[in-house]
């Protein structure tokens, strides 16, 4: 689930740094040294078997704890490394709320869709709503998420080249449309051959890499601190920025009911119907792998987001400490203290921190855009091998040109209410494919096929002006429970088109 707070990530466009560059030379040869890793890797997992099976299933041999390790880096974007730890000045550690929901989602992801997906042997998860549903239900599942997808892997990894543009290639005067071309084929080159079975190892080992970095980030802001880390873990615990749960106030975005419920929801939603997520899952030996798979990566997912937020929160007290005036909007914190106030060895943490977090997360969206696209709009898996494995590779590459194409169109905009405003549009389209699902898993009924574009376009629509009239005339700011509203109108456009004739449940 590459999920992070949606309001603000953006505000890394503008951040201004002082003259504080890592050295070109060294930047360089961290990019060639952590790029040629996972080229080698690709070689070894490619050079075999590089046919569409391996591509889009893994010929279903991962093993289950390496996609688990795998599925957390793709979880923690680039955006979502300095995102989280910026949530702990307005928020506390409230966030751990909608994180706990995560885990309830995961385990109902794990009992509920992972058992269909494997009955049906799917390769897109899409194809179950052409098998329950219709043809228009299946292909417009496949282009919310293909449209969603695109969009919102270009922004992240827009925003993380910026951050490295300035760090690192501003050194060697190398244009930033450059530095885009040279990302996206490298992500290109150590994907093409064996994509998602490739992809399972790469992500793990810059999983490895994301956490190695997080924890080496801590040990280093405490020394600064000047305190032993259990002094530290004290003060934290006896401040206002400890505070997890909020009881008190049903109108707060940060309410407990609303953050757990909707961090089910955006868990089932963002990871059980996002083929980026869920394609790791299928590439397991079996149904019972991919639940372990499942399980682990839930939990796990859970002391992975408090370290960050304890980061988060000492970056806060080095702040107090040295009377450091802080950005107005948190997501700007770390690449602050990274860039400035922490010395290069600090900032070459955080660039590999980011590096490792924005590629794992880029490199299965590329491979899942190819996988969704060849397989729900072209249908290649009814032409003869050799021919769909020509057109899946020229997918492949045409989705890695577009990845440019969007990222340059957002550079032109250089606009970030008009990024923003883009963001937001893609956060709504997981709700129609919620209401989707619900409809096809929890009922028997068939409804008009033709009508579920109509369906799944008005939802976000309506969703929108019911934020729009309840912020402007009732004073309430809808947080992520307009996830569950989405769901709920989509699944109440195709109960109110329904027939009375029923089907079995597939």
């Amino acid at each position: 689930m590459s999920f992070c707070p949606f309001g603000s990530v953006f505000v890394l466009l503008h951040l201004k740094y002082k003259d504080i560059n890592m050295s070109g030379f060294s930047g360089l040869i961290i990019v060639v040294a952590y790029f040629s890793l996972l080229l080698i890797i690709s070689f070894i997992t490619g050079r075999k078997n590089s046919d569409n099976e391996a591509f889009f299933l893994g010929n279903r041999q991962s093993p289950w704890w390496v996609v688990a390790i795998g599925m957390v880096g793709t979880s923690i974007s680039g955006v979502t490394f300095v995102s989280v730890p910026g949530l702990v000045g307005d928020k506390s550690f409230t966030y751990m709320q909608t994180v706990m929901g995560f885990f309830i989602g995961y385990l109902v992801i794990a009992t509920v869709l992972l058992p269909l997906y494997y009955r049906l042997n799917l390769t897109s998860i899409y194809t179950y709503l052409g098998q329950r549903i219709g043809n228009r239900a299946y292909k417009t599942g496949a282009w919310f998420f293909l449209i969603s997808k695109t969009i919102g892997a270009s922004a992240r990894l827009y925003i993380v080249s910026l951050i490295l543009q300035k760090i690192i290639f501003d050194a060697w005067n190398i244009p930033f449309y450059v530095t885009v071309c040279v990302t996206i084929l490298l992500i290109w080159l150590y994907t093409y051959r064996g994509g998602i079975k490739t992809i399972v190892w790469t992500d793990t080992i810059q999983t490895i890499i994301m956490i190695g970095a997080l924890i080496m980030l801590l040990i280093e802001v405490s020394k600064s601190i000047d305190m032993s880390f259990s002094q530290i873990i004290t003060d934290i615990s006896q401040s206002n920025m400890s505070r997890i749960f909020v009881f008190d106030n049903w109108w707060s975005k940060d309410n407990f009911v609303k953050q757990f419920f909707s961090g089910i929801f955006i868990a089932i939603a963002m990871t059980g119907l996002d083929q980026d997520m869920m394609q790791k899952n299928l590439t397991c030996k079996s149904l019972k792998d991919a639940q372990k798979n499942m399980y682990w990566y839930g939990f796990s997912f859970i002391p992975v987001n408090f370290l960050f937020l304890t980061l988060g929160a000492m970056l806060l007290m080095l702040a107090a400490q040295n009377n450091i005036t802080l950005p107005t909007n948190g997501d700007a914190i770390l690449p602050l203290f990274a860039t400035t106030y922490l010395g290069k060895t600090v900032l070459v943490l955080f660039v590999v921190g980011i590096i490792a977090a924005a590629f794992s997360s880029a490199d299965s969206a590329l491979a899942a855009l190819t996988t969704s696209f060849s397989v729900d709009i072209l249908g290649i898996q009814r032409e003869e091998a050799l021919t769909a494995r020509r057109k899946r590779m020229i997918i492949h590459l045409s989705i890695s040109v577009l990845f440019i194409f969007i990222i340059m169109i957002f550079r032109a905009l250089n606009n970030k209410s008009v990024i923003d405003a883009i963001y937001t549009i893609v956060s709504y389209t997981y709700g129609p494919l919620l209401g989707l699902y619900a409809f096809g898993l929890f009922t028997k009924l068939r409804t008009n096929d033709k009508l579920v574009p109509f369906i799944a376009l008005v939802s976000p629509v309506l969703c929108a002006l019911l934020s729009y009239v309840s912020k402007t005339y009732w004073g309430y700011t809808f947080g992520y429970e307009l996830l569950i509203i989405n769901g709920l109108i989509t699944f109440a456009g195709l109960w109110l088109f329904r027939s009375n004739k029923e089907v079995e449940l597939v």
